[in-house]
């Protein structure tokens, strides 16, 4: 399965590991660090686990209820005197909880362009004070809406109520009691840690390395949503915790917690796809865990995303079984295919099918898009000349902040002041201008739409209309502020 897999999307690297009956009885690491360099990925090998980190950020939230230190139906505002929503009414009913849950209000990713691209100069507090002014998409507490930015505060909750850093209690409440002695989080060395997978994306057919680590890796904002770090031998670790946890481990974090983490919290549609595939009834987000009946069986899931970094945990509590794995490449489709087959494993094992039916399957949908839901050919998209752009000029939205729309030599620039890969050529497409992102790492360009008036504005929309949702190109609405400088 991996090796086909590997095969079929010409991945970089891979670490895979297999638990069943709560032993390790499988792992298997193919490919490089970096592509090209002869470094093999091993079981000790780092990668970034994104967004598998909220269910080590819940964990470390349980560990302060069992302590007495924090309450799931405490007010945000309880320990954050400065948490703001749009809806001051939100801000008085914020839970804890409701920070968990994907169901805030905030529209999907709502935000998510203060975290990435890395690095930037958005802070902690940056995402506290911009929460106020991102428009909700939904009624509080009435659907489920993917977002990080609330993991964030979750880990300033955290903080307030640990009195330590976010990064110092991670540490301290979770890598440490559970042995998870190669995970990092915070600021450390490469080359002290060593033994890192660096990301990728593809090009042209090749894996071309991006966003490679320095000296040192630093704290990120993002940290409790999805910048935690580790290697399989951990990750295997950190699962037979949850599917066959030792008395000491019990100890660590109570049952009565480990319920709360891993129940149903939030309804979340079922696609037809995951009714086709695995005969899915219901679906549901815990604390920082997704779950749903799979041909009959339950099974606990998270996935991880980032430029580059793509992983999967999925336990079987049921069997005392699941799986990890981590990929150093673009993805998406890897990820759902092995995700897929390695599920069946468990679930529906005369299932034949395979990596190669679930890969051609993930194609016929994607050629079957309606052309409203595909990228524009932008092949043709002419630059714009500086002497003919009426739009020039400092922008700013209250959660972004300040934009330039500026002529750099023959073109218009478009740049952040506090996201300084987001730098990009305005260009003409038809009747529209689209920004397009000198950063090939940057891979979804956006439309740029002017609008008179007094003063003027701008918005922007995604290429891609099925792009990923963290570019929420959507949520920004720029004022124009003054002049170029």
């Amino acid at each position: 399965m991996v090796d086909a897999v590997v095969a079929r999307y010409r991945l970089p690297g891979i670490a895979v590991g297999v638990i069943e009956n709560g032993q390790v009885a499988y792992t298997v690491t193919r490919g490089e660090t970096v592509a090209g360099s002869g470094a093999k990925i091993t079981s000790r090998t780092l990668f970034k686990i994104a967004s598998n980190s909220k269910a080590m950020t819940t964990a470390l939230l349980g560990r302060l209820v069992d302590e007495g230190k924090l309450g799931w139906d405490d007010p945000v505002a309880k320990y954050l005197p400065g948490f703001r929503m749009s809806d001051p009414w939100v801000t008085r009913n914020m839970r804890v909880a409701d920070l968990l849950t994907h169901s805030s209000g905030l529209p999907e990713g709502g935000g998510d362009l203060m975290l990435w691209p890395e690095p930037n100069g958005f802070t902690r507090q940056d995402i506290i004070h911009g929460l106020a002014f991102i428009k909700p998409g939904y009624g509080f507490r009435s659907q489920y809406q993917y977002d990080n930015l609330l993991y964030v505060v979750a880990g300033e909750v955290a903080a307030a109520a640990g009195g330590a850093s976010y990064e110092a209690l991670m540490h301290r409440e979770v890598f440490e009691p559970l042995g998870l002695s190669r995970c990092q989080v915070g600021s450390w060395s490469r080359d002290a840690v060593g033994d890192l997978a660096q990301p990728h994306y593809q090009k042209d057919g090749r894996n071309l390395p991006m966003r490679e680590d320095g000296p040192t890796i630093p704290a990120i904002t993002s940290d409790a949503a999805g910048g935690i770090r580790c290697d399989l031998t951990d990750m295997l670790a950190w699962a037979q915790n949850w599917l066959a946890p030792t008395p000491a481990q019990l100890q660590w974090l109570s049952a009565a917690q480990r319920r709360v983490l891993q129940s149903p919290h939030m309804l979340i549609p079922v696609s037809e796809q995951r009714r086709a595939w695995d005969h899915t009834h219901v679906m549901a987000y815990g604390y920082g865990w997704r779950m749903a009946d799979v041909d009959g069986q339950w099974v606990v899931w998270h996935t991880g995303t980032l430029g580059g970094m793509y992983s999967m945990l999925a336990l079987l509590p049921d069997r005392k079984s699941g799986f990890v794995f981590m990929i150093n490449g673009e993805a998406e489709d890897a990820r759902t295919v092995l995700g897929e087959v390695l599920t069946k494993h468990f679930t529906d094992p005369a299932d034949a099918r395979g990596v190669k039916w679930y890969a051609d399957a993930l194609e016929r949908e994607a050629a079957q898009r309606p052309p409203a839901a595909r990228p524009p050919d932008a092949t043709a998209a002419a630059t714009v000349e500086p002497a003919t752009f009426a739009w020039n000029g400092r922008y700013r939205d209250p959660w972004f902040g300040e934009i330039l729309l500026c002529p750099h030599g023959d073109r218009v620039q478009w740049t952040s002041r506090k996201s300084p890969r987001m730098h990009g050529t305005v260009k003409r497409l038809g009747a529209r201008y689209l920004v397009r992102w000198d950063d090939d790492a940057v891979d979804l360009d956006a439309w740029l739409d002017p609008h008179p008036g007094s003063p003027p504005t701008l918005t922007m929309a995604k290429l891609d209309p099925k792009g990923d949702f963290s570019s929420d190109y959507e949520d920004l609405h720029f004022e124009r502020i003054g002049d170029c400088p």
